[in-house]
């Protein structure tokens, strides 16, 4: 079967973008609506026993990425009775984690309160608040989970932004009633369970249509499900240092600062990670594509689609970043108030970690598509722990800003070395790696500079309120995508990603990308 990847990466990111705003903007005014209706208490339990949930997700052993990445061969031959038998071996892994987590979730109860520190609200159970969050957690992995696999290796992700999309509107208007009126959040929670039946329900309704000959049968040979074990083993420690990375900051806030501190920290790690979402739509739209092109195209030309791919990251996690810095204090001061603000020096911290988080991301898209996993098997699981130590010695002497710098000196002295290592090695030529390097360190120098000198001018305007924040969104919108260009118009990455730009627009968008690129010229 021919994959179109363009194409598909294409329709994947428009659909992924809407779904990716809709599910920003109305969480973000639940959120609000907590803040004010029920206190800010309750946001640091969301995110408390999140993290706990992403521990117990360990269970998952990294099955989905195993079993996508082993579906990606078969699609290209049309081989039909290889894709049932993986369905079949995926349901059966997922009917097993899911009771895993059951088990061990009910195991986790009697620790729960040992991981805030403070007080709790006084008119809610955290037990029965947690048993809500498990059950959720657990009918994700029963009700049909395994079908996703066929639409994420047919790269067609925009299926399930459609559905989550109709599911969500129900649960968001339910949930905003909820707080609003009845400022009970046993039932806001209740909700969340019920949608989450619903759409693993339409996704697997949808899917069958999509898909008729697919169905969960037969047996796969001994060496590809030796293949398939293999990998997920070499998951397993990956998938330890990602939970361990993603929940160690909140558990230990939690544990450590209290459940204050916790919501303070998550309202700017809410704006972070929103945006963190948005650019990770271009990773999840491409790696099914990537993976098609790392088993047919030449070693030469996926070296110079990584090349475009990290010149178009990084403008895009450049120009967020710019953003941060100048956009952060002002809106947090809108939204919650001086009272529940951090210092400045956090917002520095949080945009150093956004930006070397967004490049680790497209590296790991490359590790992933590549199924680089046991020779990468212990990178995250090393960082993770160099993180934890680093948050457990930093946290009591310098608090919250201790925390957030620890796990980007985890990555930038631990996990990016590494796994650039594992990539050049694997995937492309060692040689070309110092050349990778340098054009990385142009791209950072340049955006450090061009951020900095958007600060300055922000810091000119004199305005309050939404005022300041438009004017400064402008500022940074001209200067840096202005001199972004300026540098950079006449490299061969810029030329390569007007005509992937090119490819896919249509009217007024392509009359531009034609202009740029007989400017390129």
């Amino acid at each position: 079967m021919k994959v179109e990847r363009t194409k598909n990466a294409t329709r994947n990111i428009i659909f992924g973008f809407i779904l990716k705003i809709y599910q920003l903007a109305l969480p973000f005014l639940m959120r609000t609506v907590m803040i004010y209706c029920l206190g800010v208490q309750y946001l640091g339990l969301n995110s408390l026993f999140t993290s706990v949930l992403q521990v117990l997700n360990l269970a998952e052993l990294g099955v989905g990425n195993a079993m996508v990445f082993s579906m990606y061969k078969p699609i290209a031959e049309d081989d039909t009775s290889t894709i049932c038998s993986l369905m079949k071996l995926y349901r059966l892994y997922y009917r097993i984690i899911g009771l895993v987590i059951c088990i061990l979730g009910l195991l986790l109860l009697p620790v729960i309160p040992q991981l805030i520190k403070g007080n709790v609200p006084s008119d809610i159970n955290i037990y029965i608040l947690y048993l809500l969050n498990l059950a959720t957690t657990v009918l994700t992995y029963w009700l049909f989970a395994y079908k996703n696999c066929l639409v994420t290796a047919h790269q067609r992700t925009d299926v399930t932004s459609k559905v989550t999309i109709l599911t969500n509107s129900f649960q968001y208007i339910l949930q905003f009633v909820t707080l609003f009126f009845l400022h009970n959040y046993y039932i806001y929670l209740i909700i969340a369970l019920v949608t989450q039946v619903i759409t693993n329900i339409s996704t697997a309704a949808v899917v069958n249509k999509m898909y008729p000959n697919y169905h969960p049968k037969g047996t796969l040979n001994k060496q590809l499900t030796k293949q398939i074990n293999q990998r997920i083993r070499d998951l397993f420690t990956s998938k330890i240092g990602s939970v361990i990375v993603n929940s160690a900051d909140t558990i230990v806030i939690s544990a450590f600062l209290g459940l204050t501190m916790l919501a303070i920290y998550q309202n700017y790690f809410y704006i972070l990670n929103s945006i963190i979402g948005i650019v990770s739509i271009i990773f999840q739209s491409c790696t099914a594509g990537i993976g098609n092109s790392l088993i047919v195209e030449t070693k030469q030309k996926n070296f110079n689609d990584l090349k475009k791919f990290t010149f178009l990251i990084a403008w895009l996690s450049g120009f967020s970043t710019c953003c941060l810095l100048c956009l952060y204090q002002p809106f947090m001061k809108i939204w919650v108030g001086e009272d529940l603000m951090l210092g400045f020096t956090a917002v520095i911290c949080f945009c150093i970690y956004y930006y070397v988080y967004e490049i680790n991301l497209l590296l790991n898209m490359y590790k992933d598509a590549a199924g680089i996993w046991h020779k990468d098997r212990f990178r995250t699981l090393i960082t993770a722990l160099t993180n934890l130590a680093l948050n457990l010695l930093t946290v009591n002497y310098w608090g919250i800003y201790g925390v957030i710098f620890s796990t980007v000196l985890s990555v930038l002295l631990v996990g990016m070395p590494w796994l650039l290592n594992n990539l050049f090695t694997c995937l492309f030529d060692k040689c070309n790696l110092k050349n990778y390097l340098f054009k990385l360190f142009r791209y950072t120098l340049s955006i450090i500079v061009i951020s900095i000198l958007c600060f300055v001018f922000c810091n000119l305007i004199s305005l309050e309120g939404w005022p300041l924040l438009i004017v400064r969104c402008i500022i940074c919108i001209i200067i840096f995508n202005g001199v972004f260009i300026i540098i950079y118009r006449n490299t061969n990455e810029f030329g390569e990603l007007l005509n992937l730009v090119n490819r896919t627009s249509s009217g007024k968008l392509k009359f531009i990308t034609d202009k740029l690129m007989k400017k390129n010229k």
